[in-house]
C-alpha cells in the first residue's frame, strides 16, 4: 500500500472511532481480537456520546465523502435492515448534504461557460436548490426562452476525494485476493474496479447529460416515466443545464396520500418501468434513491414518475441478460431445478457442483417467498441467504450485476415506502414471459432476420464470387495437403531406410567384435567389421533431412 492509501485508510477508521460507531455494534460483532484492535486507539475517544447511533453514521460517512454518502443513500431505502430512526437519518444524505460556499459554485459554472452566468441565465439564485454528494444545484432562468432551469455543478476537488478513497478500495481488494488466493469467488478487485469504472463516470456531466437523453428518448411516449429535457449547448465535464421539474419527492408519503395518488398504480408502474429498462432497452437507471426519483403533480390518479441524476446507468450482454430472464420466469414457476441449471450454464457456479443439493438448497431459501405481499418479504434478507448458501457451492461474484443487485435493493425500498402490499410475482411475470416469447418465439427469428435483411441483400451480389473463390481455395487446400501427404511418405520411406541400415549396421559391428576377440587370423571378424562401417555410412548419408511438410 502506498503511503496516501495508509493515511486515507487511517483518516476512515479514526472518523468511524470519533463517532462512535464501535460502541453501537451488537456484541456478537465485537470478539476479543476486535476489542483489542479498538483499545491499541486508545487516543481515539468518541467526540459525539450525546448524538443516536442512527446521526452518528449520517454524520461519519457525511465527513467521509462522496463514495460513502452514496452507501448511506443505498441504506436509506433498507427500513427492513434498519430501525426506523436510522433509515430517517441516513435519508437526509439523499438531497440534504451540507452545500458548498455558492460564490465557490459560480465560480466553477463561469469558467464552464467561459463567459458571466448573467450572459446566458436570468434570476440565477445563490441559495442551492439541493445539495448531494458529488454536485450541488441551483435554478434560473434561461435567457433565450424565459424557461425556468437548474443548472448542476461539481463540489471543488470532489475527484481527488473519490480518486484516494477508489485507491484505497484497490489496494484492499488486492489484500484480499492475495489472502483468498487465485480463483476465488468473491473477485474483490474486479468488484471494486467496475465500481471504479461507475463513479468515474458519474463525474463527468457531460456524459450524464447523455445518458439523460438517451433515456428520455427510451421513454418518449411513456406515462410512466419522465425524463426533464436536457440543453446540451450548456453541458460541460463540470456543468449540467436542464428543466427544472416540480414534482412530488417519492420520500414524501403524506403530500402524495394529500393529493390522492394511486399508491397501487405508481408501485406496479415502479416494476415494470424496472424491468422495461433492463430488458427492453438494456440501459437501466443504477442510482434510484428516494432523492433521485420524484411524482408528478399533474393527474395523480394516474401518476408517473420523474427520474434525475443519470449518472450512473448500467447495461448487461445479451448473454446475462437472457440468462437473468430466465432466472426470475424460473424463480416465479418456482422452478428451482431450472434455476440450479442456469446457474451452472452461466458459469456463476461449478461444473462440478451437485446439482440436485444445489436445488434444495434453492428452495429452502425462495420457497417461503411465495405467495405473500411485499410487506412480509425481504430480498435483502433472501440475498444474503443465497450468499450464505452459495458459500457451500463455490459461486462466483458477477461484477457485471452489483449494479444490477443494487438497483433492485432501491427498487424494494421504494415499493415497502410506496405499497406494501405489491403483488410483485404478479406483476413482473407477465412482463419477462413476454419478452422471453419475443426472444425465443417465431416473431423474434423474423424480427432478427428482418434486422439482417439489408446486410444480406447488399452482400447477396458477391456471392457467386465468394463461392467461386472458396471453391478455388478449397482445390488449392487439397492440393496443397496432397503434397504434404505425399512429403510425409516420402520421409517416413527414408527414415524407415535409414533406420534400417543403421540398425543392420550396428549388429555388424558389434559381431565383428565378437569375432574378432576371439580369433584375429579370421576372415569374417573384418568381413563383418567393413560392412558394419560402410552399411553406417550409407544409412547416416540417407537420413531425411527436411522435416517440412
Amino acid at each position: 500500500m502506498t503511503l496516501a492509501s495508509i493515511r486515507r485508510g487511517y483518516h476512515v477508521i479514526k472518523t468511524l472511532l470519533q463517532y462512535g460507531l464501535d460502541e453501537v455494534l451488537p456484541p456478537k460483532m465485537t470478539p476479543w481480537y476486535f476489542k483489542l484492535a479498538r483499545n491499541s486507539l486508545f487516543w481515539i475517544r468518541n467526540k459525539h456520546k450525546g448524538k443516536s447511533g442512527g446521526e452518528r453514521l449520517k454524520l461519519a460517512m457525511q465527513e467521509l465523502g462522496p463514495v460513502y454518502i452514496k452507501l448511506g443513500q443505498m441504506l436509506s431505502t433498507r427500513r427492513d435492515l434498519l430501525s426506523d430512526e436510522w433509515a430517517t437519518e441516513l435519508a437526509m444524505l439523499q438531497d440534504k448534504v451540507p452545500p458548498f460556499d455558492s460564490a465557490l459554485a459560480r465560480q466553477a459554472i463561469e469558467a464552464e461557460l467561459k463567459a458571466p452566468i448573467e450572459s446566458y441565465f436570468d434570476d440565477f439564485d445563490e441559495t442551492p436548490l439541493a445539495s448531494a454528494s458529488i454536485s450541488q444545484v441551483h435554478t434560473a432562468t434561461l435567457k433565450s426562452n424565459g424557461k425556468a432551469v437548474v443548472l448542476k455543478v461539481l463540489r471543488p476537488n470532489v475527484e481527488a476525494k473519490i480518486q484516494a478513497d477508489l485507491l484505497l478500495m484497490s489496494q484492499t481488494a488486492k489484500v484480499i485476493d492475495y489472502l483468498l488466493g487465485e480463483g476465488n469467488r468473491l473477485r474483490p478487485s474486479e468488484v471494486i474496479e467496475d465500481y471504479r469504472v461507475t463513479i468515474l463516470g458519474e463525474l463527468n456531466l457531460k456524459l450524464e447529460a447523455l445518458n439523460a437523453i438517451k433515456l428520455r428518448n427510451n421513454f418518449l411516449d411513456s406515462d410512466a416515466l419522465y425524463i426533464p429535457y436536457v440543453y446540451e449547448e450548456f453541458c460541460y465535464p463540470r456543468l449540467m443545464v436542464m428543466e427544472r421539474i416540480y414534482g412530488i419527492p417519492v420520500s414524501d408519503i403524506a403530500a402524495l396520500k394529500a393529493q390522492g395518488t394511486n399508491f397501487k398504480l405508481l408501485a406496479e408502474r415502479g416494476v415494470e418501468l424496472f424491468f422495461t429498462q433492463v430488458f427492453r432497452d438494456n440501459f437501466f437507471h443504477a442510482d434510484m434513491h428516494p432523492g433521485n426519483i420524484f411524482i408528478s403533480r399533474d393527474h395523480p390518479e394516474n401518476p408517473y414518475y420523474i427520474g434525475l441524476d443519470c449518472g450512473i446507468m448500467g447495461t448487461l450482454s445479451e448473454v446475462d441478460k437472457r440468462y437473468l430472464a430466465e432466472n426470475f420466469l424460473a424463480f416465479f414457476n418456482r422452478d428451482y431445478h431450472r434455476i440450479a441449471q442456469l446457474y451452472i450454464e452461466s458459469g456463476w457456479v461449478s461444473e462440478k457442483t451437485d446439482l440436485q443439493a444445489f436445488e434444495q438448497a434453492i428452495k429452502v431459501v425462495c420457497e417461503p417467498m411465495f405467495n405473500k405481499p411485499l410487506d412480509e418479504i425481504s430480498f435483502g434478507h433472501v440475498l444474503l441467504e443465497l450468499f450464505r448458501t452459495a458459500r457451500h457451492f463455490d459461486i462466483v461474484v458477477q461484477p457485471q450485476l452489483v449494479l444490477l443487485e443494487k438497483t433492485l435493493l432501491y427498487i424494494e425500498g421504494l415499493g415497502r415506502q410506496l405499497y406494501p402490499q405489491l403483488d410483485l410475482w404478479q406483476t413482473a411475470k407477465p412482463f419477462l414471459e413476454q419478452w422471453m416469447a419475443e426472444q425465443v418465439g417465431p416473431k423474434a427469428m423474423f424480427k432478427k432476420v428482418s434486422t439482417k435483411l439489408p446486410y444480406w441483400s447488399d452482400k447477396l451480389p458477391e456471392f457467386p464470387e465468394l463461392i467461386y473463390d472458396n471453391l478455388k481455395l478449397g482445390r488449392k487446400l487439397l492440393s496443397s495437403q496432397q503434397q504434404m501427404l505425399d512429403k510425409y511418405l516420402k520421409y517416413q520411406q527414408q527414415a524407415h531406410k535409414s533406420n534400417y541400415l543403421l540398425i543392420t549396421s550396428a549388429i555388424l559391428l558389434i559381431c565383428g567384435t565378437l569375432l574378432f576377440n576371439q580369433d584375429a587370423t579370421l576372415l569374417s571378424p573384418y568381413l563383418c567389421l567393413i560392412s558394419g562401417a560402410v552399411l553406417w555410412i550409407i544409412g547416416w548419408r540417407s537420413r531425411p533431412k527436411n522435416r517440412k511438410f
